[in-house]
Formats: structure tokens, sequence, C-alpha cells
């Protein structure tokens, strides 16, 4: 676990930003007065995503790669913090719609039904916990595969040939 604890910590911080996220869009309003909104503002967090994975690839590479990282293992780096942050998602759903804001569900349901997007039981199928857990898992497998990818290509720092 010693040659993860970079991952581990940086994933740790991934859902304390996450959690921080949707704290403050609860408090802007995004979880019920401006709900048409949220879908557009909650894709914001990707920057804050890939600022994350950046800060993480740069710590392994400074502090575990001595200041030198290939892609392969910045990229290996990054699925590790992937795998973590997906193995947590399932805590961190249950805490946002339990604690943070219980009530986002119930409001997307009613929103989605009076705008016609959905039937109030398509609503309630797609917008409870458990779909959520499954769609958060399933999008930080995919989205940290891609982030990984790039941001190890971003921190790749070769030794220079004598």
């Amino acid at each position: 676990m010693e040659k993860r604890s970079i991952e581990i910590k940086w994933s740790i911080l991934f859902t304390l930003a996450m959690l921080l996220w949707m704290y403050a869009e609860r408090l802007f309003g995004l979880h019920d007065e401006w709900i048409e909104k949220h879908a557009f503002y909650s894709g914001f967090f990707a920057i804050v995503a890939i600022a994350i994975y950046l800060f993480a690839l740069y710590d392994k590479r400074k502090n575990f790669y001595n200041g030198f990282m290939d892609w392969r293992e910045g990229f290996i780096s990054g699925l590790f913090i992937t795998l973590f942050v997906v193995i947590l998602s399932p805590l961190t759903q249950y805490i946002i719609s339990r604690f943070i804001s219980p009530e986002f569900f119930p409001n997307i349901i009613r929103y989605s039904v009076e705008t016609g997007e959905m039937t109030r039981d398509q609503a309630q199928d797609y917008f409870s916990l458990k779909n959520y857990i499954i769609t958060s898992a399933v999008f930080a497998v995919i989205s940290g595969v891609i982030t990984s990818a790039i941001a190890a290509l971003l921190m790749r720092k070769r030794k220079k040939r004598a």
C-alpha cells in the first residue's frame, strides 16, 4: 500500500472535492430553485477533476519517481486513482443524497415530470440512489481512464540521456 499512498491520498482529496462541489451546488440553489441549470453547472466539475489528476501525477512524479515519470507510469498511477475513486463513489453518493442534499431527488423528479422530459415512473427509476451509484461508478471509470491518459501525457518527464 505504501507504493500507492499518493494515489489513495489524491482519491480521497478528489472525493472531498466532489462533496464540497455538491454542497456548493446546493447552496447556490442548483438542487432546488435553479434545478433546470443543474446539469450545465455540474459539468464544470470536470475542470476540478482534471486539475486534481494533474496535481496527483505531479506529486507522484516528484515524490515517488524522483522527478521523472514516463507516460506508462503516470497512466497506471492515474488508473489507481480512478480505482480508488470508484471504490469510494457509492459512499460519496450516499453522503450527497442523504446528508448534503436529501431534497435533490424529489426536486429533480418533480422538475423532470413537470417539463415533460420523463414520466413519473421513469424519473423515479432514473433519479434514485441506486441508479446514481451505478452511473457515478461507470462515469468515474470512463472519465478516469481518459483523464489518466491525458494527464500522464502532460506530466511525463524523461531523464536526459548522456
